[in-house]
Parts: C-alpha cells; sequence; structure tokens
C-alpha cells in the first residue's frame, strides 16, 4: 500500500491505495479536485509534480513522452493517470495543469 499526500488548487487530501493504482485514481478517490479531461494521457489536464516517492511510481509512458517534455520528467513532472504507485511508501504530488 502506498499512502499518497494529493495537493489540488484548493484542497490537500491523503489516502492509502494499493499497488497498480494511478495518481489520478488515488486524487477522484481522495476527492481534491483534479482536473481532467481523458484518462489516456492525451488531455495533460493531470499534469502534476511529484514532491516525493518517485521512486514509487511506474516509468514514464510512451503517453507522456508524446505529451510533455524531457525537462518536464527531469523536475518531476508526471501525468496523473500515467503515473501509477509501483511499490509501499510514501508520495506527495501536487496538480500543475498547464492552464
Amino acid at each position: 500500500m502506498a499512502d499518497i499526500i494529493l495537493t489540488a488548487r484548493t484542497r490537500e487530501a491523503s489516502v492509502t491505495v494499493p499497488v497498480g493504482t494511478t495518481l489520478l485514481d488515488a486524487a477522484v478517490q481522495a476527492d481534491v479536485g483534479w482536473n481532467y479531461a481523458c484518462t489516456r494521457g492525451t488531455c495533460a489536464r493531470c499534469r502534476c509534480i511529484v514532491e516525493e516517492g518517485r521512486e514509487h511510481l511506474s516509468g514514464v509512458t510512451d503517453a507522456e513522452w508524446n505529451r510533455m517534455e524531457e525537462e518536464e520528467f527531469a523536475q518531476g513532472y508526471r501525468l496523473a493517470c500515467q503515473a501509477a504507485v509501483e511499490s509501499d511508501g510514501v508520495i506527495r504530488a501536487a496538480h500543475k495543469p498547464y492552464f
């Protein structure tokens, strides 16, 4: 299980989720008001910065490579719909859409 702390524009919440859960699924479960329009990695509205626990997440997906720049990954940005929990630990992410 992973403990995920999520920060949206007006609300912060934490939720415990099993391995395999995406950050977007965790945000929806925590009801923090995370904006998104798809779940496939094409709209990029779920873009976030992973402030802690990147090592507990899956690798960058092809959908993310198609939508984002390499520099963003180096800074810790991910698409929440693509970043899935792969191991137990603490993850902290903040919603940072482009617009």
